[in-house]
Order: structure tokens, then C-alpha cells, then sequence
């Protein structure tokens, strides 16, 4: 008898609902082990329902109503995002090994493949509620998805040639490994990898894993021979031909393939899924910074103000000769160091607001680098300057980006030794998308290498005075411009620092 979806979703819907609630109170997150489980086995049990609407009757009112409903709940009780999307994803780890174990593989697939549908409906949906912020992207990726999903879900309807036609087509890379070696594999494996189809055939499968994440699969691999059957999810680091390290998932069971016990698994790219996920997370994570950041602030500067204040009524003394007048000196001006350190982290509380307008980016150059003219002369540092002639006006806030400008001319200018140069360049070019370059590079010492991927994190700082916020507002006001920044160590000595803004 052929498998039924709607009767195994109506069959098990209380064992279902039970692993689901179960797995919620131990492994998602505090706050859903600390949630009562009858509101735990009310929620899951709307979701179920909600998804069964979906898979059974192509019906989105009810899982709409849903979330809408869940976001509020658990946007007032302080959820985070990845807990609840987690939460969602539940109903796939808890429904697929009970599929699979009543399923042919075509029939297993075909299952997924609908329930993967509604899924990536239900949280993608989800995520625009929750971070409307993204909405128009992720609305787009998500209609994306759903022409995929409905692509392959006709061609898993039809005969076993036209199977065969699906899994060379589709864009997750599909795979066949027996004894460790890849004994076949379609066009979007052999692409996300970097290499032809005879390139992979016969190679073994771990040629394709990073290293960081060789162990983990090799043990995962191992298990799996021994609870047949079972589909397993993991996340790895896939290794491309040309050394580059990409996370990625994998659906893998072990099952017959030619009569002959292999491993076939469905892999795809997650990179995008992954950014988003840090995104969201750098984004909470600074709202919590800015919050402690503005209550420290106020708390610290009407003290500040009074000593300001006092050291000045101090000085007027006649009473204050010679080293204890430098000494009221020196305190006046470690204050109102501290004054601009308060600004600067009141200012980095805040989120950036922009006010678009066509601008000349070389124009904002050259008015950055005048106003520092004075700092410049003072350490005898010579200005290289080439500005693109055919760089056109962009859409732009003149004031947030030259005061990103200016944040890495002092950071050249701080970091290079006296009679140095400093090199600054804008660059036109108009290939896989119209881009203006700016490129300011200086004479130091240079960034050492297990600073790099640090060095544009908030309150990060090699510098004995410095406050690590320049960088990351370098960093905040070039990502608001849809734009990226990114460093590297030069041959010669110092560092080049690329902001790449789209027009």
C-alpha cells in the first residue's frame, strides 16, 4: 500500500505533538524548559493543526493566524528569534524519522519535500514578523524557495526516469557515497564544490569537508550504518576546490542504492542563513549594548560635570603655582577626554538614521580630508591622492559617510609613523553591479592576524587611549549604505582598508 501523508499526519498526531513538547522543554532554550507545559501542548498543538492545513489542503490562513499570534507571545515574554524559529523546526527532527521509517525513498522524499514547503513558508514567515527590517528580502527568498519546492514536488510525482531528471536538476546538490567514496552525484553537488562530475566520482567523500568539520561527519557517518533507516540533519563546513570553507546542511539516510548499502543525502548552501542568523544576533546584541550603554552614560556624566566644573573654579586660585597649576591643567583636559569618550558611546547607543541625497563621493573625500589638514601637517604625513574622474554622484547620507571617512583617515593617520604617506583612492567600476571603491591604505605597522577578524567589533582596541568604537561605526554607517568594508595587510608594510558602496 502506497504511503499516505494525511493518514500518517491524523495517525500520529498525538505522538507527534508529545516528542515535539518534549523536545521544546529540554532542548531549545531556557525559556521554553521554563514555560508551562500546558501552554507548551496548546501552542504546539495550534501548529500542527496550522501545518496540516498547509500539507493537506494547500490552505495558509490558519498557519498566518498562527504566527501572528506566536510572534506576539513570545515577542512579549523577550523570546529570541532562533529560539522560536528552532521551535518550528521541531516539527520536521520529530516528524521525518517516523516518516521515514513507513516510506520507500521516493515516497520519503516526496513527504519532505511538502512538509520542507510549508516549513520554509512557516518560518520565513515568521522571520518578516518578527524582523520586519528584512521583509522585503526575505519575502523574496522565500517565493524563491516556494517555486523550487513546487518545481520538485511535480517531478517526484512522476515515474522513476523523471526522478532521475529531477535530482539532476534540482538546486541542492544530491549524492551517493558507498565506502566512503562518492559513486554519484548531480550538477549542483559538482558546482557547489567547484569541480566537474568526473572530478568527483570515486573520490572519497571527506575530500569535500573542511577539516574543522572532518571529525564530526566521519563519526556521524559511522553511527548511521548502525540505526539504518533513520534520516539524519547536520550542519558542516563543505570544502571547495579552490580551498574555500562554505557552512552547509545535509539530509542524509542509509539505504539501498544498486542493491548495495549506501548513503545518499541531500546537501545544501546555508551561507546566506547563517549571515542572517549572525545579523539577527549582532542586532540584539548591540540593542543591549546601546541600552547599558545610555543608562552608564547619564549616570557617569552629571559627576563628570561637577568635577569639570570645579577644576575650573580651581584653576582661577592665585593661590596655585607652577606643577600644581599643570597638575589642574592635566585633570581638565583627562575630562573632557572622557566628555568626547561619553559622546562617542551615547552616539554609537543610538541607531543610525540616514538622509539620503545624490552626492559626489570624491567631493566627501577631499572636505574629510580638509578638515584634518592641521592633523596631517602636525606628523609631516604626505597625502597620495587618486580620485576616479568618471565616478559618478550616488545616493548617499554626506554627513554619516564623511564621518566614516574621517574615522579611517585618523586610524591611517594614528597608525602611521611620522614623514609617512597615507594613499587614498576611489575607484568606478562597473561589473556584476555598478560599485564605488574607496581605498585608504597607511605606512604602519600593519593589523596583526588574529586581530583581523576582530578589529571592526565594538569596544575591540589595541590602542592604550582608544575606545574600539571607530571602526564599528566605520563598520555600522557602510552596512546602512548596503555597502561592505573589509581590511588587509599590505606587502610592503601597513594596511588598506576597502569601503564598497553600491550604486
Amino acid at each position: 500500500m502506497s504511503f499516505s501523508l494525511e493518514g500518517f499526519l491524523k495517525k500520529k498526531r498525538t505522538i507527534i505533538i508529545k516528542q515535539w513538547v518534549d523536545q521544546l522543554k529540554t532542548q531549545v532554550s531556557p525559556q521554553y524548559a521554563d514555560r508551562p507545559r500546558k501552554e507548551l501542548v496548546a501552542t504546539v498543538s495550534q501548529a500542527y493543526d496550522a501545518n496540516i492545513y498547509v500539507l493537506l489542503r494547500n490552505d495558509y490562513s490558519y498557519i498566518d493566524r498562527f504566527i501572528e499570534k506566536i510572534s506576539q507571545m513570545r515577542l512579549k515574554t523577550g523570546f529570541q528569534l532562533s529560539d522560536v524559529q528552532m521551535a518550528f523546526e521541531l516539527f520536521r527532527s520529530v516528524s521525518f524519522p517516523l516518516i521515514a521509517a513507513e516510506t520507500t525513498v521516493e515516497e520519503f522524499f516526496a513527504a519532505i519535500t511538502r512538509i520542507n514547503r510549508c516549513l520554509t513558508y512557516t518560518i520565513h514567515r515568521f522571520s518578516n514578523y518578527f524582523q520586519s527590517m528584512h521583509q522585503t528580502k526575505i519575502l523574496e527568498h522565500n517565493r524563491q524557495l516556494e517555486e523550487d519546492v513546487r518545481t520538485r514536488t511535480a517531478a517526484l510525482k512522476e515515474s522513476e526516469l523523471k526522478y532521475k531528471t529531477l535530482v539532476e536538476e534540482i538546486n541542492d546538490g544530491y549524492f551517493v557515497v558507498r565506502e566512503e567514496a562518492v559513486v554519484f552525484a548531480n550538477p549542483a553537488f559538482c558546482l557547489m564544490h567547484g569541480y566537474t562530475l568526473p572530478e568527483v566520482i570515486g573520490k572519497k567523500f571527506y575530500t569535500f569537508i573542511d577539516t574543522k568539520s572532518r571529525k564530526k561527519l566521519v563519526a556521524i557517518y559511522e553511527k548511521s550504518f548502525q540505526k539504518r533507516g533513520i534520516p539524519r540533519t547536520f550542519e558542516y563546513l563543505r570544502l571547495t576546490k579552490d580551498g574555500q570553507s562554505y557552512p552547509t546542511e545535509i539530509l542524509a539516510k542509509i539505504t539501498l542504492y544498486d542493491n548495495k548499502l549506501s548513503s545518499i543525502g541531500i546537501c545544501r548552501d546555508i551561507t546566506q542563513r547563517v549571515r542572517m542568523e549572525q545579523k539577527i544576533r549582532e542586532t540584539e546584541r548591540m540593542a543591549y549594548i546601546g541600552q547599558i550603554t545610555t543608562s552608564l552614560s547619564h549616570e557617569i556624566r552629571n559627576p563628570l560635570s561637577a568635577v569639570q566644573m570645579n577644576l575650573q573654579i580651581l584653576k582661577k586660585s592665585p593661590q596655585l603655582k607652577g606643577n600644581d597649576q599643570r597638575r589642574i591643567d592635566i585633570s581638565v583636559r583627562e575630562v573632557k577626554r572622557l566628555e568626547n569618550i561619553l559622546k562617542q558611546l551615547l552616539d554609537f547607543a543610538k541607531p543610525i538614521q540616514l538622509n539620503f541625497n545624490r552626492n559626489s563621493l570624491n567631493r566627501i573625500l577631499i572636505s574629510s580630508m580638509e578638515l584634518l589638514e592641521m592633523k596631517f601637517k602636525e606628523k609631516n604625513i604626505a597625502l597620495d591622492i587618486e580620485l576616479d574622474p568618471n565616478m559618478p554622484d550616488i545616493q548617499t547620507d554626506e554627513e554619516k559617510l564623511g564621518q566614516a571617512v574621517i574615522n579611517l583617515l585618523l586610524n591611517a593617520l594614528e597608525a602611521s609613523p611620522a614623514d609617512a604617506q597615507i594613499k587614498v583612492r576611489s575607484h568606478y567600476r562597473d561589473e556584476n553591479g555598478r560599485i564605488a571603491e574607496v581605498v585608504i591604505s597607511d605606512q604602519g605597522c600593519g593589523v596583526p592576524e588574529k586581530h583581523l577578524s576582530d578589529i571592526f567589533k565594538p569596544f575591540f582596541t589595541t590602542k592604550a587611549k582608544g575606545t574600539g568604537l571607530g571602526l564599528s561605526n566605520v563598520r555600522r554607517i557602510t552596512e546602512a549604505h548596503d555597502g561592505q568594508i573589509e581590511v588587509k595587510n599590505l606587502r610592503d608594510g601597513g594596511a588598506a582598508f576597502k569601503m564598497s558602496l553600491p550604486l
